[in-house]
């Protein structure tokens, strides 16, 4: 790993160590890759320079789900459009050209539905999330062999799914709304749900189906949701329940911020009490348990970082050792991958 100044920065770098503020927030994780607009908020926030890990022939591989430009154009349309649409001024159906960029942009990749994705904790915008979830639904909308029509109207519906999230007054970024909001704005948030499905409702070019994801998705099997405390719903909105949810943790929407270990544990113990059981299980099966970039150590003691999926195993990645057991740096280069070495496994993630 080394120093460099932020004005050095190409893109691709992934952070050896977490970037922290003046006031000691995390802007971001370690093991983030860096892309443009993350170097440009690096700048803007004032860093001066950031710790990377060195690039090498082992340098960490993400896989993401949608390419990086079409998910920067497809975040900058919705901010545009929703802002547009909160004051009145535009209509929202440009969004569905968004829904088919992310929908054809998947299937135009035959492989992307058999991989396993690097999916991290991050400092994540109401775009960002939805974007994300979006993608995380479309996957396993694909995974369970739905109609094309069927997946594009997941992905408009949630691509919108928060949408009344910008009509709140109160503040849900790395909070935890049933801990500590009072009764009154508990309840005004809940009412999210509510505010998004009155503003599309009369929206003749989106269907019924997307609508009530929109309504729907917190909506739990064992009646603990909201708005309605509903049991029944399409398939369409128990699968984006389970993949706002899991995002839900990851970037601190009306819960404390938590890592993926964190999340995908909440969707495993909410399987069939909060969650169908059978699309939690489609959707476990392309979500990497420990992010490329991820600090981990082995179960002979080593320090490594993950720099690569193996498909269809997502507890088993290709890992990289940093230090051996006594804290010592490693001198030369070593790969390991614990697909092909069953006696080692990761212990623990080295939390930042």
């Amino acid at each position: 790993m080394k120093t460099v100044p932020v004005s050095e920065l190409t893109g691709g770098e992934y952070l050896a160590k977490p970037v922290k503020l003046s006031d000691n927030q995390t802007l971001y994780y370690e093991g983030t890759c860096l892309y443009m607009k993350h170097i440009e908020t690096l700048v803007s926030s004032d860093v001066n320079e950031v710790v990377i890990f060195e690039p090498t022939a082992l340098s960490p591989k993400e896989k993401k789900i949608i390419k990086e430009q079409i998910k920067n154009d497809c975040s900058q349309k919705m901010q545009d459009v929703m802002d547009k649409y909160v004051t009145g001024d535009s209509g929202i159906k440009e969004i569905s050209e968004a829904a088919n960029e992310i929908v054809d942009d998947i299937f135009m990749r035959e492989e992307i539905v058999d991989r396993v994705y690097d999916i991290r904790q991050r400092n994540g915008d109401l775009y960002d999330h939805s974007i994300m979830v979006a993608s995380l639904s479309i996957i396993t909308a694909l995974k369970m062999n739905l109609s094309r029509w069927e997946v594009y109207d997941i992905g408009v519906g949630s691509l919108l799914h928060d949408m009344g999230l910008r009509y709140l007054s109160v503040p849900y970024q790395d909070v935890d709304v049933n801990e500590e909001f009072d009764p009154e704005s508990l309840f005004e948030f809940k009412k999210h749900t509510l505010y998004g499905f009155s503003s599309v409702e009369k929206e003749t070019w989106m269907s019924n189906e997307s609508k009530k994801i929109i309504l729907y998705h917190h909506e739990r099997l064992d009646r603990s949701g909201y708005p309605f405390k509903q049991v029944v719903m399409p398939i369409s909105v128990r699968i984006v329940a389970i993949a706002d949810a899991f995002d839900d943790i990851l970037c601190g929407i009306g819960v404390k911020r938590g890592n993926v270990r964190q999340a995908l544990e909440y969707i495993r113990k909410g399987r069939d009490i909060l969650f169908e059981g059978r699309i939690v299980d489609y959707f476990l099966e392309f979500i990497a348990a420990y992010p490329v970039g991820t600090i981990v150590v082995t179960s002979t003691g080593d320090e490594a970082i993950v720099i690569e999926q193996n498909e269809h195993f997502t507890d088993r990645p290709k890992i990289r050792l940093i230090k051996d057991r006594n804290g010592k740096d490693y001198e030369e280069e070593k790969l390991i991958d614990l697909l092909e070495n069953d006696d080692i496994s990761i212990e623990y993630v080295k939390e930042n």
